[in-house]
């Protein structure tokens, strides 16, 4: 199984899709395919926030999306938002 995905990574893939149908590598069906996967995905994390709120609180890690261990050059830290009731 692979490694937590969170919503950067959702976005890369998106934008990897885009530039496969400009260079041809993918097809058009598969680019629906993949939009359609990603729509359930952002479906997914809509529900997870609505749970947050109903419990005051929270956070998913879904939409973390980079911790301090893989922080780019330059940035000395991360502000974590959290929803609460």
């Amino acid at each position: 199984m692979s490694k937590n995905k969170n919503i950067s990574d959702l976005r890369d893939a998106m934008f990897d899709a885009m530039d496969g149908l400009k260079n041809g590598t993918i097809t058009v069906e598969q680019a629906k395919a993949m939009s359609g996967i990603g729509q359930v995905i952002i479906a997914n994390a809509k529900v997870e926030v609505d749970y947050i709120r109903a419990n005051n609180g929270g956070e998913t890690p879904f939409l973390e999306a980079v911790g301090n261990d893989n922080l780019p050059p330059g940035v000395t830290g991360i502000t974590r938002h959290r929803i609460a009731g």
